[in-house]
């Protein structure tokens, strides 16, 4: 049986929120088979259990939040998508994640903290089987046209791949790869994608922090691009690197359908709305899926039962 999996001891972090600029303190504890992934709001008068779900996805403005219900006016997480990567890279099903503000730490800006963290805890194999979202017909979302369109697809496939194509029409970012392709089978999602880090440009700073966004960016923590270069001394850790975080946040994002997909993911300049509006295009047609367990270890996709090495 390919068996869910859980942390073996509780982990903890402490970082700023890099768009509220907040200090905030992480508990990561393991969690019971069928727990799913819940953040919890510990700093509440009473605490308030958010479970990670598509339609619990209130606001998609420059990251992914959640809230009771989807619940806009409700408690809420912010900016949940680099952990949540790090969560489907390693296999994660169960997690109770204590939060002591209303968002994520950014850490260094990718996922690769979060592996660490995940991975010194330790993960555990639970006595219940691993379930997937096996995508069944092909499902599409798109918005805009011509120089404004964007769209993203999720297609059957046995196993969980991503494709992603960025053009951001940038000198900078122009010199770098456009597209590229991941295939979780590989078992490098570590080393090829978590290291990838946010990005942004400063002619966009202004703009941001004027709505109270961006308040904790720097440039340990996010790639600063100014209108014709990379600002940071030591300059890209992937020679593909905006376009592998982008699909480091897709992998987030739709690890919030709260089970891993078995799909095959392509997407043309999509962004934390769109892969949303995808996920829910999806669970909204029963005829597009099915949940799939796996008895027999050998029938599942390859790389799906080895569990990540040490880091």
């Amino acid at each position: 049986m390919l068996q869910q999996r859980t942390l073996k001891s509780i982990t903890r972090s402490v970082g700023v929120g890099v768009h509220s600029g907040q200090r905030v303190e992480l508990t990561l504890r393991p969690a019971a088979p069928d727990t799913g992934i819940v953040f919890r709001r510990v700093d509440l008068p009473v605490p308030v259990d958010i479970p990670v779900d598509a339609f619990a996805v209130s606001d998609t403005r420059m990251a992914s939040t959640i809230s009771p219900g989807g619940d806009p006016g409700g408690p809420r997480v912010q900016t949940i998508e680099h952990l949540m990567s790090a969560c489907a890279g390693l296999g994660l099903d169960n997690l109770v994640i204590d939060i002591s503000a209303e968002e994520v730490p950014i850490l260094d800006g990718s996922a690769a903290s979060f592996v660490y963290l995940l991975q010194s805890a330790g993960i555990a194999l639970q006595d219940a089987p691993k379930r997937f979202i096996q995508v069944t017909k092909t499902i599409e979302v798109r918005e805009g046209t011509g120089a404004q369109l964007k769209w993203a697809r999720l297609e059957p496939f046995h196993g969980y791949k991503l494709s992603f194509e960025i053009e951001f029409n940038h000198p900078a970012v122009d010199a770098t790869g456009q597209r590229v392709e991941f295939d979780f089978g590989s078992g490098q999602y570590k080393r090829d994608i978590a290291r990838a880090r946010t990005f942004g440009f400063t002619k966009d700073v202004e703009m941001m922090r004027s709505r109270g966004l961006g308040l904790g960016g720097n440039m340990d923590n996010v790639i600063v691009v100014d209108d014709h270069r990379v600002l940071n001394a030591e300059g890209l850790r992937y020679d593909d690197e905006f376009v592998k975080h982008k699909i480091l946040d897709a992998i987030g994002d739709l690890h919030i359908a709260g089970k891993p997909l078995l799909a095959s993911y392509v997407a043309y300049k999509s962004g934390h709305a769109l892969n949303n509006k995808l996920l829910r295009a999806l669970l909204a047609d029963d005829t597009a899926y099915r949940i799939v367990s796996f008895d027999k270890t050998a029938d599942a996709p390859r790389g799906f039962a080895e569990l990540a090495p040490a880091w």
